[in-house]
């Protein structure tokens, strides 16, 4: 197939001192960019670096997405694996049930336990920990690990109790009963 230099010359519209002259200005473009060393910017190039640093970015956050909804699942197998592991008994056989109330967020929650279970809630020993949709009692020491990983899983913390009433509290001459129930 002939060139496009060859079809002009061929139709008339340019003759063969005309040709030399183009091959040899072109000659002289190459030569001269060569030895400047100028960089020939080839837009394509660059678009195609751009949409794949891009995508490059893209992957990487994705990556760190499913990493973090990795390490919530993996958080949450332990929080489970320690309330299963750790529970305690709320009731026992023979023993007389006693009411336990609590809040769970803005509802009040009622969990029957026996009264040596209630004085460990009551004294802090024994804490509330929130298992799917149902409620488990473990010692403090377990649900201070859970604390440590989602807070949200403990329900109710008491603390050891302080007997000393602040010096500022009005009602520091005022003794509140051990029996009180709510």
């Amino acid at each position: 197939m002939p060139s496009l230099q060859d079809q002009l010359k061929n139709a008339g519209l340019i003759n063969e001192k005309e040709a030399k002259q183009i091959q040899k200005d072109k000659r002289k473009q190459t030569k001269q960019a060569r030895k400047s060393k100028q960089v020939v910017v080839d837009e394509t190039k660059q678009s195609a670096q751009a949409a794949r640093a891009e995508k490059a970015e893209r992957d990487r956050e994705l990556n760190r997405q499913r990493q973090a909804e990795a390490e919530q699942k993996a958080i949450a197998a332990q929080i489970k694996q320690l309330i299963e592991t750790h529970r305690q008994p709320k009731l026992a056989q023979g023993e007389s049930e006693v009411d336990y109330n609590f809040t769970d967020g803005k509802t009040i929650k009622k969990l029957l336990v026996t009264p040596r279970v209630q004085q460990l809630l009551m004294r802090g020993q024994l804490v509330i920990a929130k298992l799917g949709d149902g409620y488990e009692l473990v010692p403090r020491v377990v649900a201070d690990k859970i604390a440590l990983r989602d807070q949200a899983c403990i329900i109710v913390t008491k603390g050891p109790v302080d007997d000393e009433p602040d010096e500022d509290d009005p009602y520091k001459d005022y003794v509140i009963p051990d029996d009180l129930m709510w």
